[in-house]
C-alpha cells in the first residue's frame, strides 16, 4: 500500500511540475521587450538643452561609457514593459513608468544573465556598478 501511496504522490508531483512548465512556455512575451545578454538598457529621448538636463545628460555618459569599457552591450528599450531572462531560467518582469522628469527618462538598467536586474542611481556614480560587476 505505501508503494502505491507513494507511486501516486510522484505522479501528482511530476504531473504538477509539468503542468506549470508548460504555462510559462505558453505565456505570451510579445508586450515584453525580452533580454538575455549583459547589456544596459536606457531609454532613447530627445532633451531640451538646460542646465540641469546637460547635467544629467553627463552623468548617464559617464556610467554608459563605464560600461561600455566593461564589455555591456547598449539596448535601447523597444518597449515599456521589460523581460529579464536570467540564466537559471528565472524570469524577472519590469514596467517602466512613464517618465516624470529627465531623471527618470535617464534610467539605466545594468543586466548580467548570471544576476537579477540593477536600477542605476545616477547620484551614485560607478561604485555601485563597481559592486554589481564584481559580485558573483
Amino acid at each position: 500500500m505505501k508503494k502505491i501511496l507513494s507511486l501516486l504522490g510522484i505522479s501528482l508531483l511530476l504531473f504538477a511540475c509539468n503542468h506549470t512548465r508548460n504555462d510559462e512556455r505558453n505565456t505570451d512575451r510579445s508586450a515584453y521587450d525580452v533580454i538575455t545578454e549583459k547589456c544596459y538598457v536606457y531609454r532613447e529621448f530627445k532633451p531640451v538643452s538646460n542646465p540641469l538636463t546637460d547635467s544629467v545628460l553627463q552623468l548617464r555618459k559617464e556610467l554608459t561609457d563605464y560600461l561600455d569599457q566593461h564589455q555591456y552591450k547598449r539596448h535601447m528599450a523597444g518597449k515599456d514593459s521589460l523581460l529579464f531572462r536570467r540564466e537559471n531560467g528565472q524570469e524577472v518582469i519590469i514596467e517602466l513608468p512613464v517618465p516624470q522628469d529627465i531623471w527618470e527618462q535617464s534610467t539605466i538598467i545594468v543586466f548580467d544573465p548570471l544576476k537579477n536586474p540593477l536600477f542605476v542611481n545616477l547620484h551614485k556614480g560607478t561604485a555601485q556598478l563597481e559592486h554589481y560587476i564584481q559580485a558573483k
